[in-house]
């Protein structure tokens, strides 16, 4: 059995690049306040969010690393944003944080966060957010398979950035990093990419079906 994704060109023209914040706070909702003011309003929602999961947050046994409500964040915004606003968004948490905010997991701040061993998963952040955010822009994230997709591929590109980071910071062997930076991480990340994932077809089919969105 072959299993495909959608494809940029199974979307009507006029759907392409399109993501669901498009569709929840129209184009003709800005006439009043502007196209920019609109794109700056739906980042700083991403980045709220972002940094709103990140206080949800508890440690596993002998880690210093907390699991978070970040990652579900993070994909959630990227996917419902699309590439440029989801990048923007959580370029501008991780430029929130470094400069002072209490944004990070736990109210934390500064570049001591960013240094340590949290570091590779803050960028890995960034670069997730905008992978989803572009296969949303594809269509993927219109069915669940695609969606589900999208989102594995997003998570896992944080780790691809985190594990080598953690290595350097922890002076320590790529096993060791796996061991200690990836593999106790996966049961909270599997419920929060089936969340992620089925949050955007049950989206898409709810706009679908108000009149007028279109």
């Amino acid at each position: 059995m072959t299993i495909t994704v959608p494809r940029l060109n199974r979307l009507p023209a006029q759907e392409r690049g399109i993501t669901i914040a498009d569709f929840l706070v129209p184009i003709r909702l800005s006439e009043g306040i502007g196209v920019r003011a609109r794109h700056v309003a739906l980042i700083l929602a991403g980045t709220i969010l972002i940094a709103l999961a990140a206080q949800l947050r508890f440690y596993l046994p002998n880690n210093p690393i907390p699991v978070t409500g970040q990652t579900f964040a993070v994909l959630l915004a990227g996917g419902a944003l699309g590439f440029r606003r989801g990048v923007a968004s959580s370029t501008l948490y991780l430029a929130l944080g470094l400069v002072g905010l209490p944004v990070f997991a736990g109210g934390r701040s500064g570049v001591d966060v960013f240094i340590g061993l949290s570091g590779g998963y803050l960028i890995g952040f960034i670069v997730a957010s905008g992978i989803v955010g572009r296969l949303a822009e594809l269509g993927w994230d219109r069915n669940l398979l695609g969606s589900i997709a999208a989102m594995v591929i997003g998570n896992l590109s944080i780790y691809l950035i985190a594990v080598p980071w953690w290595m350097a910071v922890a002076s320590t062997s790529l096993d060791r990093a796996i061991a200690d930076g990836f593999v106790p991480f996966l049961p909270g990340d599997l419920l929060k990419v089936v969340l992620a994932a089925a949050a955007f077809p049950a989206a898409w089919w709810l706009v679908g079906r108000r009149p007028g969105d279109r």
